[in-house]
């Protein structure tokens, strides 16, 4: 396996390169997908183009009134450890601390997690569930494009061959709001996931009726997926077990999952009713508990 490997010190450097290699070029940051998959021959690169030497990308930037900015390079376990977003964002920490093993999540970045388009991605229903966006630029410019419009199938996305993801935005979260992420994998945070649940919902703390919520699924369709007629029988209503019932079932309808080896369809299909629903149980309990 040979390549030719480049590190750019600045964006517009890298993305000089990519340019230039007419899209080409493979973007590198922590490797732990790529490398594998060029072992693996799924991916084949006589370029990379390793942007870790560009400074200033690896950061977490909380405001109270703008939200949560985290860079490209900032890697898994610095988001899981951030204190900052296990306080305001816990889902965004719980889906940290399920992506993988401790070593790779040292060396993996949120930045690649995203480009890298995995179905079965622990971190992207999180993020779809609080609103989340990416900044993306290129010899254009910068563009902000909606997280849960990013991804366009298995390992693709709407990142030209010569952009680079540079930034994910997060909203402010409204007071009443809670969320949760979930995950049932075989061997746990270090398999891949068979079923991923974001719910994120946000309560009017005076009469507890549901003022907006989102439903997000990962590992049973070719993207992440919200789940919006799971939704809105939640929506504009008291959270009781019935509510809960029919959405987790509304939400088995909606995905879309396949038989691999983690998994069959008709198993992924059944758990995406059985966590599901526990989801909206755990933020329903957590809404009355505050």
């Amino acid at each position: 396996m040979r390549f030719e490997y480049m590190e750019p010190v600045t964006i517009e450097n890298a993305i000089d390169l990519l340019v230039k290699h007419n899209g080409q070029a493979k973007v590198i940051a922590g490797g732990t997908d790529l490398i594998v998959q060029m072992r693996q021959k799924e991916i084949k690169s006589e370029h990379l183009v390793d942007i870790t030497r560009i400074p200033g990308f690896d950061y977490i930037d909380y405001n109270e009134t703008e939200g949560l900015r985290i860079g490209a390079l900032t890697t898994i376990h610095t988001i899981e450890k951030s204190a900052e977003i296990h306080e305001n964002y816990p889902a965004i920490s719980q889906a940290a601390g399920k992506l993988a093993s401790v070593a790779i999540r040292n060396l993996g970045t949120l930045g690649g997690n995203l480009c890298n388009a995995s179905p079965s991605a622990d971190m992207p229903p999180a993020l779809i569930g609080l609103g989340a966006k990416v900044k993306i630029v290129g010899p254009e410019g910068e563009r902000i494009v909606a997280l849960e419009d990013f991804f366009t199938g298995p390992g693709s996305t709407v990142l030209k061959k010569w952009e680079l993801l540079v930034e994910v935005q997060v909203p402010v979260s409204l007071p009443g709001t809670r969320g949760v992420y979930l995950k049932h994998a075989i061997r746990g945070s270090i398999d891949l996931a068979i079923v991923g649940i974001a719910v994120v919902i946000m309560m009017d703390p005076g009469d507890g009726v549901c003022q907006n919520i989102k439903i997000a699924l990962g590992a049973v369709a070719p993207t992440p997926i919200r789940a919006r007629s799971a939704e809105e029988i939640i929506k504009g209503k008291r959270i009781d077990e019935d509510l809960i019932e029919k959405s987790a079932e509304t939400a088995q309808a909606e995905a879309h999952p396949i038989s691999d080896v983690r998994a069959s369809a008709e198993y992924r299909s059944e758990m995406v009713k059985v966590f599901t629903r526990r989801a909206l149980r755990q933020v329903a309990v957590e809404t009355e508990m505050n």
